[in-house]
C-alpha cells in the first residue's frame, strides 16, 4: 500500500534553497550520492564483522550507470526499511550515522554517514528522484520512494531481489550534460577515485574490429587502498613517487615527502610532498588536495593551511574537516587551526631531519627548497624560529652555511668600524662578477642572493640579526662597502670636480626612468677608471615594490646611477689634464666670472636674509634675480665648453660605456657605437 505524505522541513521553499545556496557547485551531487553508497556499504561490512549481519556479503562494488536521461546509484549496503525512509530521508537535517556509529563505535570509527541532506543535492540536477531499497533485515519488503522537488513524496512497496539502494534521478534539461558517459567519469575521478570501496562506471573497453567495444570486466574507477592509507612501513620510496605521478602527472620527482598519521587530538592522515620550485609561485599553490574521509573536498587549502604551506603538494584526509561547510567556516575552525599548526610542526621537524642526517643531500636540493623554506620564514614566525637551524645561505663559490657558521666566518674581517657585520651579496654571479671579485680580492666574502624572494628575506635578516646589515656589492665602491675606517678625501679641488662631473655626464647616454649621478673616489692606481654603483635602500625598494602593491610608489621612481670616477686612476687624471691644457684659456675667464658673481650672490642672500619678506626693495630683489640669471649663464657657457671638449674624447665616451657594459645596460645602438670606436681605438 502507497502513503503519500510532505517531506519534514521547516520551510516549503526547502529545494530552491538546495539549488541555489547550499551547495555552490552543482557538480558535487554524484560525490554525495557515491558517498551514501559507500557508507551503507561500510556498514554493511561492519554488521558483518561484528556477527550482526551472518549471510553473504557478495559483490559490494557500488555502481554508477546512466540509463537514457536517467543517472543511477546503485550499492549492495544495509539498505533501508521504510521507517528508516521516514526517518532519515523525510526528516531533513537528521542524520543517521551519528546513531549508527554510537552503536558501533569500536568497529566503525571511521564511518560518517552523509544520509540526511546530502541526498538533496540530487534535486541541483533532477527533476524527479527515486530510491528504491531493500534492507538487509530478514524478511525486510523493499520499498520505493519518489519525489518532484516539491515537499511532496510518494512511498510504496515494490519489488528489489538484492538488499542494498538504487538511486534514481532523472536529470533536467538544463543539466543534461552530466548525461554524458565523459562528464561522470571526470566527477568521478575528480572526487571518487580514492574511496574505499570499488565503484563500477560502465565496462572497461578493447579495440575490437576498428573501435572501442566493452568487456566483461568492470571499469573500476578508484583505489581503495591509495598511499596516504597504509602505514608507512608498508611503503617504499618508488610508491611514494608513484602517488606522486599518479595524482600530479608530467610532474618532476619530488624531493621529500612527509607521511602524516596522527589519531590525536584530532584524526589526519595525509602525504604532503615537496615538489620541485623553481621560480613562480602562484603557479604552484593550491596542489594540495583536501579529502574528508577519501572522498575528495577541495584542492583550493588557502586558508585551511598556513599560506606557505599552499606550495606543498599532496593530499591531506580529516574526518574533521566537514564536507559541506563554508571556507570562513573551515578557517576559523578550532579542529583545523589545531591541524594548521601540527602540519607547520611536521613540515620543520622533517627538514630538520633531513639537514641533521644528510647534509650533503639538503644541500644538493637546496636551490629547490629555497623558495619554499624563504616563503615559509617570511610568512609565519614560528617556521622561521625552527628553520633558522637549517636554512641556509650559499655563497657565489657554491658553499653552503648555516646564519650561524656564515657570521662566525665573516665577523672578523666584515665588521665595519661601527661594529656591525656586514654581509656582501650578488643577485647575477656573472654580470656583477667585476665587483664580486674586487671583493673577494679584499678578503671578503660574496652571498649568492638570486632567488625570488631574496629582497625579503634580508629585510628580514636584517630585523632579527642584531648589529647586521646586507649589502649589494655593486652599491659602491669596494672600500666603502666595509667602511674600516673614515673616508679618504680625494685630492681634486672645486673646478676640478665640476670640469670632470660635466665632461663625463654630458656623455651619458639617455636611458629611458634611469638617473646618472657623477662621484669621486679615490680607490687606488690599481682600481678601475671607472664604475657603476646603485644605492642599496633605493634599488631595494624598488625590487621589493614588484611584489607588494603597497610598495608601488617606488617602482615608479626613475632608477638612480651613481658613475664613479677613481681620481687615483691615470686614465682620470690624463682627462683632467688634457682639459685643462685644451680649455684653460676659453674656460679661465669664465670661471673668473663665475667667482665674483658668486661672491655677489652671497653677499645679497646674506643682506635679504637679515631683513623681513615685507623690508626687502624690488631693487634688491631683482639685483638678485639677475645676478642669478648671469651666474647661470655663465655655468651654460662652461658646461657647454666642456662637453664639446668631452664630444671630442673618444676615452671619455669609452669608459662611459665600460662601467654600462659592465652592467648589463649597454645595449642597441649604444652598444654598436661602443664596438665601433672599440675597433677604432685598436687600430
Amino acid at each position: 500500500m502507497a502513503t503519500q505524505g510532505n517531506i519534514g522541513v521547516t520551510s516549503e521553499n526547502i529545494f530552491p534553497i538546495i539549488k541555489k545556496f547550499l551547495y555552490s557547485d552543482n557538480e558535487i551531487f554524484l560525490r554525495e550520492l557515491v558517498s551514501n553508497a559507500i557508507d551503507a556499504t561500510q556498514k554493511m561490512k561492519t554488521l558483518a564483522s561484528v556477527g550482526e549481519f551472518k549471510g553473504e556479503l557478495g559483490d559490494l562494488t557500488v555502481r554508477i550507470r546512466i540509463e537514457g536521461k536517467k543517472i543511477i546509484v546503485s550499492d549492495r549496503g544495509i539498505g533501508m526499511t521504510a521507517e528508516e525512509i521516514e526517518k532519515y530521508i523525510n526528516q531533513i537535517a537528521f542524520s543517521g550515522a551519528e546513531e549508527f556509529v554510537e552503536k558501533y563505535k569500536n568497529d566503525a570509527a571511521s564511518i560518517i554517514g552523509h544520509f540526511g541532506l546530502g541526498f538533496y543535492s540530487s534535486f541541483m540536477v533532477a527533476k524527479k528522484v527515486e530510491i528504491v531499497s531493500k534492507s538487509y533485515v530478514e524478511d525486510a519488503k523493499p520499498v520505493k520512494w519518489s519525489c518532484e522537488g516539491t515537499p511532496a513524496y510518494e512511498l510504496k512497496e515494490t519489488k528489489k531481489a538484492d538488499r542494498g539502494t538504487d538511486i534514481i534521478l532523472h536529470i533536467d534539461d538544463e543539466n543534461k550534460d552530466f548525461l554524458e558517459k565523459t562528464k561522470i567519469q571526470s566527477l568521478l575521478t575528480k572526487y571518487c577515485r580514492f574511496l574505499p570501496m570499488p565503484i563500477a562506471f560502465g565496462k572497461k573497453q578493447e579495440w575490437k574490429d576498428g573501435k572501442y567495444v566493452d568487456t566483461e570486466e568492470d571499469n573500476i574507477i578508484n583505489d581503495t587502498q591509495p598511499a596516504w592509507v597504509r602505514k608507512p612501513t608498508e611503503l617504499k620510496d618508488e610508491d611514494y613517487r608513484k602517488f606522486y605521478a599518479e595524482l600530479y602527472p608530467m610532474s618532476d620527482d619530488p624531493l621529500f615527502w612527509i607521511h602524516l598519521n596522527v589519531d590525536y587530538p584530532f584524526n589526519l592522515t595525509g602525504i604532503l610532498y615537496f615538489p620541485r620550485i623553481k621560480s613562480n609561485i602562484d603557479l604552484n599553490r593550491n596542489k594540495i588536495q583536501l579529502y574528508c574521509n577519501q572522498v575528495f573536498v577541495t584542492d583550493s587549502v588557502e586558508g585551511i593551511v598556513p599560506e606557505f604551506l599552499t606550495l606543498l603538494h599532496g593530499v591531506l584526509d580529516s574526518p574533521d574537516i566537514p564536507l559541506n561547510v563554508s571556507r570562513s567556516y573551515l578557517q576559523s575552525d578550532r579542529n583545523v587551526k589545531k591541524i594548521s599548526d601540527h602540519i607547520t610542526k611536521k613540515v620543520a621537524d622533517r627538514l630538520e631531519d633531513i639537514f641533521k642526517t644528510d647534509r650533503p643531500q639538503f644541500e644538493e636540493k637546496w636551490d629547490s627548497l629555497k623558495l619554499f623554506i624563504e616563503y615559509g620564514m617570511l610568512s609565519d614566525d614560528k617556521f622561521y624560529e625552527r628553520a633558522v637551524k637549517f636554512a641556509l645561505l650559499k655563497d657565489v663559490d657554491d658553499k653552503y652555511f648555516t646564519q650561524d657558521e656564515y657570521r662566525k666566518l665573516i665577523e672578523g674581517n666584515q665588521t665595519d668600524k661601527d661594529g656591525a657585520t656586514v654581509y656582501l651579496y650578488a643577485t647575477k654571479k656573472d654580470e656583477q662578477y667585476t665587483y664580486i671579485q674586487a671583493a673577494k680580492d679584499k678578503g671578503y666574502s660574496v652571498l649568492l642572493m638570486d632567488g625570488q624572494l631574496d629582497v625579503h628575506v634580508i629585510g628580514q635578516f636584517e630585523q632579527k640579526l642584531e648589529k647586521s646589515r646586507f649589502v649589494r656589492v655593486d652599491s659602491d665602491t669596494v672600500d666603502k662597502l666595509i667602511r674600516k675606517e673614515d673616508h679618504q678625501d680625494i685630492q681634486l679641488n672645486e673646478d676640478q670636480q665640476t670640469a670632470l662631473r660635466e665632461i663625463f655626464k654630458s656623455r651619458i647616454p639617455e636611458m629611458g626612468k634611469m638617473e646618472f649621478n657623477v662621484a669621486f673616489e679615490a680607490m687606488g692606481e690599481q682600481a678601475n677608471p671607472v664604475m657603476l654603483t646603485q644605492a642599496e635602500y633605493m634599488r631595494r625598494m624598488r625590487e621589493m615594490s614588484s611584489t607588494q602593491p603597497g610598495m608601488s610608489f617606488y617602482g615608479e621612481l626613475p632608477e638612480s646611477y651613481n658613475l664613479v670616477l677613481n681620481t687615483d686612476h691615470q686614465i682620470v687624471k690624463n682627462i683632467l689634464a688634457d682639459e685643462e691644457q685644451q680649455c684653460a684659456e676659453r674656460l679661465s675667464p669664465i670661471i673668473a666670472d663665475i667667482k665674483g658673481w658668486e661672491a655677489r650672490q652671497t653677499d645679497l642672500r646674506a643682506t635679504q636674509n637679515k631683513k623681513k619678506t615685507d623690508e626687502i626693495t624690488e631693487e634688491e630683489k631683482e639685483d638678485l634675480a639677475n645676478t642669478n640669471k648671469k651666474l647661470d649663464e655663465l655655468r651654460d657657457g662652461q658646461k657647454s665648453i666642456l662637453a664639446e671638449y668631452a664630444a671630442g674624447s673618444q676615452i671619455v665616451s669609452q669608459l662611459i660605456d665600460l662601467a654600462l657594459l659592465g652592467n648589463g645596460l649597454l645595449k642597441g645602438e649604444s652598444l654598436s657605437r661602443f664596438i665601433k670606436r672599440s675597433v677604432g681605438l685598436l687600430q
